[in-house]
This record gives C-alpha cells, sequence and structure tokens, in this order.
C-alpha cells in the first residue's frame, strides 16, 4: 500500500491510574501551597515528577488546559465577561487576537449573534477597560463589556467514569 493512509480511527485516551486519581482527586482542591505539585503527589503514594508528567500527558492529550486555582472574581484586581458579534469567516482570525492578550484567559464560541465570549482580568478595571479597547482597535468590532453584577458559586468539577 504504497503512499495510502491508514483509514482508521485513532486510539481514544486512555488515561493512566494516576492520571485517573489526579482529575478525580483535584479537580476541586488543589493545594495551596509553595510546591502543590509535590503535595498532589505525597496524598497519592507517587512521586512530584510523576505527578508534573502525568498532568502533562493530560494537557498533551487536550484533556486539561491549566492547572490552577479559580479566584472569585474581583476579589484580587477586576474582571469582566465579554462578547462579540464576529462575522463567521472571522471568527479565528479574531478569537486569536484576542487571545493574545495576557489578561484574557479563556474564549470560547456560543451559537448567538454575540458568538465569541471572553473573560478579561487585570490588576485593575482601568486595565480590564483598555483591553476591551485594544480588542475593538485591533478587530475592528464592538465588544460587549458585562461586568459582574451579583455571583453565583457554579461547581466546575465534572463527573468523571472512573470516580
Amino acid at each position: 500500500m504504497d503512499g495510502a493512509r491508514s483509514l482508521r480511527e485513532p486510539e481514544p485516551f486512555r488515561p493512566t491510574a494516576l492520571q485517573k486519581a489526579l482529575l478525580a482527586r483535584f479537580q476541586r482542591e488543589l493545594p495551596l501551597v509553595p510546591r502543590p505539585y509535590a503535595a498532589m503527589a505525597e496524598a497519592l503514594g507517587a512521586r512530584e515528577a510523576e505527578v508534573i508528567a502525568a498532568l502533562e500527558g493530560l494537557r498533551e492529550a487536550g484533556v486539561l488546559d491549566r492547572v490552577g486555582a479559580t479566584i472569585a472574581p474581583n476579589r484580587v484586581g477586576a474582571s469582566t465577561l465579554a462578547a462579540m458579534a464576529v462575522p463567521s469567516e472571522r471568527l479565528e482570525e479574531v478569537a486569536a487576537i484576542v487571545s493574545g492578550f495576557p489578561e484574557v484567559n479563556h474564549n470560547y464560541e456560543r451559537e448567538h449573534r454575540f458568538n465569541l465570549w471572553f473573560v478579561v482580568v487585570a490588576h485593575s478595571r482601568a486595565r480590564v477597560e483598555r483591553v476591551l479597547a485594544l480588542v475593538e482597535a485591533r478587530t475592528g468590532l464592538p465588544v460587549l463589556d458585562l461586568p459582574l453584577e451579583r455571583a453565583f458559586k457554579v461547581d466546575l468539577g465534572f463527573p468523571l467514569p472512573w470516580s
């Protein structure tokens, strides 16, 4: 089969026992200590290097995007939710511009007239407003600023098939 490509589906991701334990145990309770990976390792009977490698494997597989604390909005610095109505042919381009700001911690597409949503977190409300203005200037599109008015606690943990 010279030059032929395999038509098989890619193998599904199969997490290791350590990866399963990390996801089940720490998606809600990340240790707030100087060496969190060492604390995670100790709790699971592993070595710190093994925990770091397991988390990196999860990131490479697209299972995990980031490891870090979630801080209540506007307790440290300032934040806002923002939305844009982006022509579909420009969505990837505009999303890349938005993601280029270190103050943007994530963005995502929604099926709505306002189809690109993102969160801006900065040291001050003035900096949040400056980032929004820069996004508008660089994209040529208006940004809808939706600052938090009332907080709701949302459990960001997900049920896992092995936990």
